[in-house]
């Protein structure tokens, strides 16, 4: 059976840099409140007519394809996480295949939200080892700036998120006990409705009407104790899962890149494993909560960093709305 090593990576943000102090110029808020609740200190705004979800990923893209050596008729698939797409359908699939000039490929979304890169990477590793693809792009980019209410009522969400785009290249390889060793996806709809947008969805005649802007009931909603405790619960169950799949231990991980969800959640799964600065990487001060993008871009700029060395065990772990939760174990 053929294992599945990641080749190439890259990622792209918007050149727009919003700070905190940018934001509590609009609502009301401020440094201190954001960095003490998330430890965010600045994001990426997308800047309209430049930056699309589908072109930002292609520009991640190109960067993998051109670091793992590729060009597009090297392709076999391209799997995009994401919960923001262009297009309501079709997908950002195939508008990273026009993008890139791919062949007559498949390609898909996925729309499992912060756990959407890892669910997408699982499903490529799943056709690599099954011998359908040898080469697959996968991709997690997210505008989310323009979903957010810069305002007062806003707030809790909108200091959170930004725009981003990360992509690795995977490919087919046959040495055994190098790059993905496992994958590890869940999911509970049971508390679906405690971090979700409820509207625009199709279950109403009028999909969109003026009481759904009055009210808010187009933004965003979060209940943030109820993702924290399910947070600090599943990521440490996921990731001694892989550990386990593997005959892993703890101690054995040489760097932890979780979604960047929130500095205080990456710090309780950092203490609850009691590890080191060195080994966990946090980004989310530069950028946010990118939500499917976050650990691509978190992982590439690991990499970049030199903080990804040739042997080492690496885990990538989220959660998420859905709830979704998930992780992988990689040998680099």
């Amino acid at each position: 059976m053929p294992h599945s090593k990641i080749t190439g990576l890259g990622f792209y943000v918007p050149e727009t840099v919003v700070t905190n102090a940018d934001l509590a110029a609009q609502m009301d808020t401020s440094d201190e409140w954001i960095i003490e609740r998330t430890g965010i200190r600045e994001r990426r705004f997308f800047k309209e007519g430049v930056d699309t979800v589908s072109n930002m990923g292609a520009r991640a893209a190109r960067i993998a394809m051109e670091r793992a050596g590729k060009k597009p008729e090297d392709i076999d698939m391209v799997v995009f996480a994401t919960l923001s797409p262009d297009y309501h359908f079709p997908g950002c699939g195939v508008l990273v295949q026009r993008e890139l000039g791919l062949r007559h490929i498949p390609c898909f979304d996925v729309r499992q939200q912060c756990a959407g890169f890892i669910y997408a990477l699982s499903l490529a590793d799943q056709y690599i080892k099954t011998g359908f693809a040898k080469t697959i792009l996968v991709i997690g980019a997210e505008i989310q700036s323009n979903v957010m209410e810069i305002s007062d009522r806003g707030r809790n969400m909108a200091v959170i998120f930004g725009d981003g785009a990360g992509a690795v290249l995977l490919e087919a390889h046959e040495e055994t006990g190098k790059g993905i060793l496992s994958t590890h996806i869940h999911a509970d709809g049971t508390h679906a409705e405690e971090l979700f947008v409820e509207h625009v969805g199709s279950k109403l005649k009028k999909r969109v009407t003026h009481e759904m802007i009055d009210d808010g009931s187009l933004l965003p909603h979060m209940n943030g104790k109820m993702v924290f405790i399910n947070a600090v619960k599943y990521f440490p169950e996921v990731i001694r899962e892989a550990l386990k799949a593997n005959n892993l231990k703890e101690a054995d991980i040489d760097l932890l890149i979780p979604h960047q969800a929130n500095a205080r959640i990456t710090q309780a799964v950092q203490k609850e494993f009691n590890m080191p600065d060195e080994k966990v990487v946090s980004n989310i001060h530069k950028y946010g909560n990118t939500t499917a993008a976050s650990i691509p871009i978190a992982l590439t700029e690991a990499w970049e960093a030199g903080r990804v060395k040739e042997g080492d065990l690496v885990c990538i772990a989220a959660f998420g709305s859905g709830f979704v939760w998930a992780s992988a174990l990689i040998r680099w």
